[in-house]
């Protein structure tokens, strides 16, 4: 049983004070009303009804205006549910009616001015007070679901961030390793030491993708701007690709860094999966933040990012850049070829 449902159900100890009243007294009309008022509020305190709270706050009313006396705590048993079950402020007015009824029972039976106020006041904060409590408890609750679902946001986001990280990953190792296998498969006939560092070279990529994947696991972002050049040189020289660099070698922040370093990984395998391209130039301007442009002379690429020919390796870079507060661009060149601009601000976040 929550506090809303029956929390409140406790108060129906007050009745004991017009039962004694009654005992005392006895007469039908008044054990008719205890009957009544303790059916009504054990009733609305189990199962929060309006309608049976309305019908106890008249009963009460009527209770206390035709027998005084400690009757009137009938009245506060009102207002403590009155308080408990309207939730929006504006039912705090319905409080209002009750203490009227109590100060008028309490000028009937002569108890003095100073003690028809708090006969008053003690009707209103009997039933504001649960209000308040009520109120909190709601809060508290909508804090706790908020919580949950930021907690589950969270953990939906990180998922995000792994695939995409895997796809990264993985996506930029096997389009080397393939064009690697191409040129160990063409060099085979001929040239058998050549084929032979070449196989070699794709088991080393193969441990290295292994390292970066277990990496990926444990929240590893990225190896950096240079490593991320080093490997791009190496991977456009064996797809036949000529590079041509401009990188000022001037420190960037880690975050910058981790950033930019993906965008060479997607914007290389970008060349060397669909561009068919001869030249390759990577470009690397820093100032107040960074850009960074990989442009080729190939075929571009007709059906754009969001389509099937870019891959989703362009689209997570886009959405790592735009969360970073950066800008992102790409595609193909008025001269020909395809272009991959990314600006980094300062203190950029991945």
């Amino acid at each position: 049983m929550t506090p809303r449902q029956g929390g409140f159900a406790f108060w129906a100890l007050l009745m004991a004070f017009p039962i004694l009243e009654t005992v005392v007294r006895p007469s039908v009309p008044r054990w008719a009303a205890v009957v009544a008022i303790l059916a009504l509020y054990l009733w609305t305190a189990r199962r929060q009804s309006h309608l049976t709270l309305a019908l106890l706050g008249v009963a009460s009313a009527a209770a206390a205006l035709a027998f005084g006396g400690s009757w009137t705590f009938t009245l506060t048993m009102s207002a403590v549910l009155t308080g408990a079950i309207v939730r929006r402020w504006p039912g705090v007015a319905l409080l209002l009616p009750l203490t009227a009824v109590a100060i008028l029972a309490a000028i009937r039976t002569d108890v003095g001015g100073l003690n028809v106020a708090f006969s008053g006041w003690g009707v209103f904060v009997a039933g504001l007070v649960p209000w308040i409590i009520v109120q909190l408890w709601d809060t508290i609750a909508e804090l706790q679901a908020t919580r949950k679902e930021l907690a589950r946001v969270a953990v939906s986001e990180e998922r995000l961030r792994f695939s995409r990280d895997l796809h990264d990953l993985l996506g930029h190792t096997l389009s080397v390793m393939v064009v690697k296998a191409e040129v160990v498969r063409r060099l085979a006939p001929s040239d058998g030491a050549a084929a032979a560092r070449q196989a070699a070279d794709i088991e080393e990529i193969g441990r290295q993708a292994l390292t970066q994947v277990r990496a990926a696991v444990t929240g590893y972002r990225g190896r950096g701007l240079a490593a991320e050049l080093a490997s791009a040189r190496d991977a456009l020289t064996a797809a036949g690709i000529e590079l041509t660099l401009r990188d000022p070698e001037r420190p960037l922040p880690p975050e910058t860094d981790a950033l930019l370093g993906w965008a060479v990984r997607e914007g290389v395998t970008n060349v060397i999966r669909h561009s068919t391209a001869r030249t390759c130039a990577i470009t690397l301007v820093v100032g107040d933040g960074a850009e960074l442009t990989i442009a080729d002379d190939g075929a571009g690429i007709g059906t754009g990012i969001s389509g099937t020919a870019s891959g989703n390796g362009l689209g997570g870079l886009r959405e790592r850049v735009e969360a970073a507060g950066g800008r992102f661009a790409a595609g193909n060149a008025p001269a020909g070829g395809f272009r991959l601009t990314v600006g980094v601000p300062e203190g950029a976040t991945p």
